[in-house]
């Protein structure tokens, strides 16, 4: 009868005490959401943090970039652009140099000569050996009439290098926007994730100050607290890995951007949704067999290489040139210089007898480099159909793991709510409250890398189709 006398005033004393728990618990702030933090600022977890050097600036402070803003600093300002370009234009005036074959060489002359008068050079020359004192100017003039093709397909295979330089160049292009996709969205992959890392230490430390309490309250164990501060701690080394890789990819940006400063941006995401895959990797082969510069340069290098294989094979033909001279001697002696001035015509033929097989072998030597370039293409089209068949294949399985990781942080925060509810009611240890949390933070992540690696890989599948602007 005693003990029955104290069951009531103990039972509502437990009432009381499970009241007040829940009052405190119930306080607990919610955990964070990736879709809410990626309009908001990070907030800084201390004033010591916000003013440490690889502390992310405020997104007042830091000014806003898009893909297309990245594409186009890119192309302003990386070296290679400009490398590429001029290596085009080079090629250009090579073309030019070729071409100067087919036109007059017309070279000027002014001589004066003090000699022994009428001796004769013995050693050394066949020619003019008679000395004479005498000034005189002239004009020797030199046009190739023809050598049978050989000059046309020099300048034919120059050329088609200049058209494939161009491409080259196009080439470079594209590969300086691929460059600059894939950076931008590394770093909007991990300013995605550092967001989520704050955030988390924010939430977990305003869990582990309400388990503080109710540990000094006596409500909660000293177990419950230690896993409290496990958890925080947790959370802080992900936000230090987190700034460390974002700094990191800030760095790699700005070197594709052609920075050398350490400028910060606020990445900017596309609002809308991403583009979907195409449908069949059939259709995006052919595409890339068409445009891709790269083929297209090393096709135009077989032609070049064709062109000059004939030209090679022309050096055994004759040469034909007009050669033509005229000038004034003023100056001179009467008996040798009787008119004061000079003039001649005439063709020369020149015909190669024989030269070491040196003709034959540059010949058989552009016939082998010709036919190398041609497989050269062969093996580079295998090697695009390989990459844009792999390219898409790693776009579909992105495309799917979106969907997926949706389902997971959906799930996850789920899991957290009903952890939490179970916590606060007491039916739950904290160890299950703490794989909750744990589970939601890497379902965050996951989310996050899964909308910018499917964004990435789309952008490495225009790379491949040849469609980059």
């Amino acid at each position: 009868m005693h003990n029955r006398s104290l069951i009531l005033p103990l039972w509502l004393l437990l009432c009381a005490i499970a009241m007040r728990a829940q009052q405190i618990v119930t306080q607990f702030p919610d955990a964070p959401q990736l879709q809410d933090q990626a309009q908001q600022p990070t907030p800084a977890l201390n004033s010591a943090t916000a003013n440490s050097p690889g502390s992310v600036a405020p997104d007042s402070a830091r000014e806003p970039l898009t893909r297309q803003q990245a594409e186009q600093l890119a192309l302003k300002n990386n070296p290679r652009i400009s490398v590429a370009a001029l290596l085009a234009l080079a090629q250009k005036q090579a073309v030019r140099e070729t071409r100067s074959a087919l036109l007059p060489a017309l070279n000027g002359n002014v001589t004066g000569v003090d000699s022994e008068e009428a001796s004769r050079i013995s050693t050394g020359s066949l020619e003019a050996s008679r000395l004479l004192y005498h000034i005189g100017a002239g004009v020797d003039l030199n046009q190739l009439i023809t050598d049978f093709g050989r000059t046309r397909n020099l300048v034919a295979s120059s050329s088609f290098q200049a058209k494939a330089s161009e491409q080259q160049s196009q080439a470079t292009r594209e590969d300086v926007v691929l460059a600059a996709d894939i950076a931008f969205y590394t770093a909007l992959e991990a300013q995605a994730t550092l967001q989520v890392a704050t955030s988390t230490v924010t939430a977990r430390q305003a869990v582990g100050d309400q388990v503080n309490a109710l540990t000094a309250s006596k409500l909660k164990s000293t177990l419950d607290q230690s896993f409290a501060q496990v958890n925080l701690s947790q959370a802080k080394l992900l936000d230090l890995d987190s700034q460390n890789q974002f700094d990191a990819a800030m760095a790699n940006l700005n070197e594709v951007l052609g920075t050398t400063g350490n400028q910060r941006y606020q990445l900017v995401d596309d609002p809308s949704p991403p583009l979907p895959v195409a449908p069949s990797s059939d259709a995006v082969i052919a595409l890339a067999l068409q445009q891709r510069p790269d083929l297209l340069a090393v096709k135009l290098n077989h032609d070049a290489d064709v062109r000059f294989s004939r030209a090679q094979h022309e050096q055994l033909l004759p040469t034909i040139s007009g050669l033509g001279t005229v000038g004034i001697t003023p100056i001179g002696s009467g008996t040798y210089f009787t008119p004061d001035w000079y003039g001649a015509v005439g063709v020369n033929i020149g015909i190669p007898i024989f030269e070491g097989f040196k003709f034959r072998a540059q010949a058989a030597e552009s016939d082998l480099r010709a036919k190398a370039s041609d497989e050269q293409s062969r093996v580079l089209i295998n090697r695009i159909v390989r990459d844009v068949r792999t390219a898409w294949l790693r776009s579909k399985t992105a495309q799917q793991k979106m969907s997926v990781t949706a389902e997971l942080l959906q799930e996850a925060n789920t899991a957290l709510d009903l952890a939490e509810t179970r916590y606060r009611l007491g039916l739950s240890s904290i160890v299950e409250l703490s794989q909750a949390q744990l589970q939601q933070t890497q379902a965050q992540i996951a989310e996050a890398n899964a909308r910018f690696d499917y964004e990435a890989d789309l952008a490495a599948l225009r790379f491949q189709s040849g469609s980059q602007p």
